[in-house]
């Protein structure tokens, strides 16, 4: 899911350096990283321990890295509008979207049956 959700990313900002100009693409990397880098955390933390004998730690490390993916996403969102913000926040809003909804898209990407 996080390939697709890079992917998702390089591909709008690619376009729209192609196709548009270069000050739309960067915006549409920005927002593609501020969904992105968050998962990526999230993914890093939530899955840490495996195994019946980590029932425990494995729920824990679930909360914790839901709270860390939101504080983080907010320290993104924070540090972008401030340190740098985006020219087109039209298109860093959408690809912020559009790596979001790669989660509504899994089903259909994993193709497993009855998970349409």
């Amino acid at each position: 899911m996080l390939v697709v959700q890079l992917v998702v990313t390089a591909v709008t900002a690619a376009l729209l350096a192609i196709e548009a100009n270069n000050i739309l693409a960067l915006s549409a990397l920005k927002g593609g990283i501020a969904g992105l880098v968050p998962n990526i955390y999230f993914a890093w933390r939530a899955f840490l321990y495996r195994g019946a004998r980590f029932q425990r730690q494995m729920v824990r490390s679930f909360y914790r890295a839901q709270v860390g993916k939101h504080f983080l996403a907010i320290l993104l969102f924070a540090g972008i509008f401030v340190i740098s913000p985006p020219q087109s926040p039209e298109w860093f809003f959408v690809t912020f979207a559009l790596v979001q909804c790669v989660y509504w898209l899994t089903p259909w990407l994993l193709g497993r049956p009855g998970s349409h």
